[in-house]
């Protein structure tokens, strides 16, 4: 009997954060376990296992590091989150010594490889994330419903949202749902705030994974206003429930819409958002054109090709047993 070759996936969010980091290092363990042992762990200081990979390469750093001292000869790869990407790559000491030191690096966006330093860039690989599909649901005429889903905190600007729902506070037949924790106490005040001042806007607070998509597919429209973001999870099951997306014009999301996609406002521009929420309610015919986008892009977000990315991802690194 031949004994399956042991990963660790170090990952500093675990099932208690709810987020696009803890549904990543879920479903690869999944992908993975036919073909290896694999443990979770949101820290690594010892184990025997063969092949590492490490989601975040600024908040994992001191597992890499740890790692990498243990035995440089085991393979390591580093999975390059938005905040690594567009941000802590560019100043952080700790993620570039993790770039320095990985065998692989992953990004999860078609534009990511652009933004690695041209030192590392042979070292990287694209893994489009995935989501199994979903029958899409038969959703009223009688409003529009809008979602945005995301924690509460800078990077996913909820701000431009919430700006968006006051220049709509007018239009009773424009609903705007939000779901996600306050992890920026000022901003879950200021949801707080416009709920009971804009009837048109509730913040529905964090929500399991579940209730979540069953809520994305329910929606109009998805709205992704961030500002930065590796491969957001919640465009790919929007994607492939059946509900288009109006997101901000950054590359990890046009890296994973791709360029053309007619759904784009610029980051941080409520009026261009609202505008595009109007036009989705009053000239249906955007809708079908938003969906028609998101449908080519679907089957580039199907689980087997994921799977099939990580498996041709880890096969060199595989040591003979």
């Amino acid at each position: 009997m031949v004994q399956r070759p042991k990963i660790v996936i170090v990952t500093p969010a675990l099932a208690s954060a709810n987020n696009g980091n803890w549904q990543t290092a879920r479903r690869w363990a999944r992908f993975l376990s036919r073909e290896y042992q694999v443990r979770m762990t949101a820290t690594w200081q010892s184990g025997d296992e063969a092949i590492m990979i490490a989601l975040h390469a600024r908040r994992s750093a001191a597992s890499i590091a740890a790692w990498h001292l243990s035995d440089p000869k085991r393979p390591l790869i580093v999975v390059l989150t938005g905040t690594d990407l567009y941000r802590d790559i560019d100043n952080d000491a700790a993620a570039q010594e993790s770039l320095r030191t990985a065998d692989r690096l992953v990004v999860l966006n078609d534009l990511g490889p652009d933004h690695v330093p041209l030192a590392y860039r042979d070292k990287v690989t694209v893994c489009l994330q995935s989501s199994a599909p979903r029958q899409p649901h038969l959703k009223t005429t009688r409003h529009l419903r809008a979602l945005m889903v995301g924690h509460l905190r800078d990077e996913k600007s909820p701000q431009t949202y919430f700006e968006a729902a006051r220049l709509l506070a007018g239009r009773h037949d424009i609903l705007l749902d939000h779901i996600g924790g306050a992890l920026d106490p000022a901003l879950g005040a200021e949801a707080e705030a416009l709920a009971r001042s804009c009837p048109n806007y509730r913040w529905l607070g964090a929500l399991p994974h579940g209730s979540t998509r069953a809520r994305i597919q329910a929606a109009h429209v998805l709205v992704h206003a961030s500002r930065m973001e590796g491969g957001a999870q919640v465009i790919i099951e929007a994607v492939t429930g059946g509900t288009p997306v109006l997101a901000s014009r950054i590359d990890g999301n046009v890296g994973m819409l791709g360029a053309d996609y007619p759904g784009y406002f610029s980051w941080g521009d409520a009026v261009e958002l609202s505008t595009l929420l109007i036009r989705s309610r009053d000239g249906p015919a955007l809708l079908s054109v938003l969906q028609a986008g998101c449908d080519r892009r679907a089957l580039d977000f199907a689980p087997e090709h994921e799977r099939h990315s990580l498996l041709e991802l880890l096969k060199p690194l595989q040591s003979p047993l």
